[in-house]
């Protein structure tokens, strides 16, 4: 990336795993949380990293950024989790420079996505960038991705219907529910865990079960009082889990937790319990499966449900794809402009140093010289002829590096040192 002008490295990046290779466990083990993240931030910031950006959901785990090579990036992911780089080369991908910033626009289109149009990566991607801007390894070049990514994701949601209907996660377990138990309306239902995930499940609970026998456990129990109190639920302590566990028939835990909070020790009934497990990493363990009154159904599993929603959805990839495209080759234009931007600067700054010059002069020969006017008249003249210039460097059709040449040799430029933007 030297020659665009934008950073010292090389290179820029994409490398992470995701649902297309790695299974709940593999992800569970590369999961960042908030903790982790602050801290892969610090250690980037110690080791020079000029610009990171970096995602942890269920789904997948990526970080984006400018390295000499991935391998410092795939260090960092591992140094801050679980996961191990032998474990990382066997379901890993690492995408470059222009293929690392396609790879980008299509996950956060909703294209990449384990449910074909969910949106829910673009609040990820904001939400990162506001950390690696707080850092202070946020520069502009992947502040513009970003922001290009995040116009080709609305225009997307408003010019296609590949999000149209409800084939969410939270919907999906819902659906599940709804196909598996009968008088689903009569059933005790707990839901521990009411982060974004949990709340949307809620919400979905609600709306499509009638059941009026939904329990919310938190375990910051201010948090579940929200959402019960939006949808007149019953909250009730973490100390209460097990019991309530025992009363329910119906189980999803949708919490956060690096490690299982759920296993057969909780649970001291015969009657069937039927456990939706929404979490990455998972966060009940395996062993509720030798209960024989136990069902257990994993995020994994909802997500390949397949309706005539995603399949109505897949009829608007090729919309989705050209808008991608445009928007990708407006970026692209503008990153070829960095090719030349510092060649462009020193030409401004000599239009300038001759503009200061004459007006100087002017200024002693004219008793009535007019500065105001003088400065405007002037100044637009320096823009108008900087910007021929930088459409003339824009042309295919000709040789932007003999013309960089011709222009430094005509006006005798000095760029000014590489600054990393």
């Amino acid at each position: 990336m030297q020659k665009y002008n934008i950073s010292r490295c090389n290179s820029f990046f994409a490398i992470g795993l995701s649902y297309k290779k790695a299974d709940a466990c593999t992800r569970g083990d590369f999961s960042l949380s908030e903790e982790a993240k602050l801290a892969l931030m610090e250690q980037a910031k110690a080791n020079d990293i000029e610009s990171l950006l970096v995602t942890s959901t269920c789904n997948r785990t990526e970080i984006y950024g400018f390295a000499q090579h991935p391998y410092q990036l795939i260090q960092l992911l591992c140094d801050n989790t679980r996961g191990t780089v032998e474990a990382f080369k066997k379901v890993a991908y690492t995408y470059k420079n222009k293929e690392a910033i396609a790879h980008m626009f299509r996950v956060g289109s909703g294209l990449d996505s384990q449910i074909l149009g969910d949106f829910e990566i673009i609040s990820q991607l904001k939400k990162s960038a506001k950390l690696s801007r707080k850092f202070g390894l946020f520069n502009h070049f992947t502040e513009r991705l970003v922001n290009a990514v995040i116009q080709a994701s609305k225009r997307i949601k408003t010019e296609t219907n590949i999000s149209s209907g409800a084939t969410s996660v939270s919907f999906a377990s819902v659906q599940y529910i709804l196909n598996t138990i009968e008088n689903v309306s009569n059933k005790n239902i707990l839901l521990f865990g009411t982060g974004k995930i949990g709340r949307n499940t809620c919400e979905n609970l609600v709306k499509h079960t009638k059941n009026e026998q939904i329990t919310l456990i938190n375990r910051t129990k201010d948090k579940a009082e929200k959402i019960a109190g939006k949808f007149n639920l019953v909250v009730k302590d973490y100390a209460n889990l097990q019991e309530e566990i025992n009363n329910s028939e119906i189980l999803i835990v949708a919490t956060g937790a690096q490690r299982p909070t759920i296993d057969k020790h909780l649970i001291n009934t015969n009657k069937p319990l039927l456990i939706l497990d929404l979490s990455i990493p998972k966060n009940v363990d395996d062993n509720v499966t030798e209960l024989q009154n136990v069902s257990l159904v994993h995020l994994d599993h909802l997500s390949k449900l397949t309706d005539q929603t995603l399949e109505e959805r897949k009829k608007h990839i090729p919309l989705a794809e050209t808008i991608i495209d445009e928007v990708n080759a407006e970026f692209n234009d503008w990153l070829e402009t960095r090719k030349f931007a510092p060649t462009i600067k020193a030409l401004k700054h000599k239009l300038h140093d001759f503009k200061v010059a004459e007006l100087d002069a002017q200024r002693k020969k004219l008793s009535d010289f007019n500065e105001k006017q003088a400065e405007i008249i002037s100044n637009n003249i320096i823009q108008k002829i900087t910007n021929h210039f930088a459409h003339h460097l824009k042309d295919d059709s000709i040789s932007t590096g003999d013309s960089l040449e011709l222009i430094k040799k005509v006006f005798q430029l000095e760029e000014s040192p590489k600054t990393n933007v």
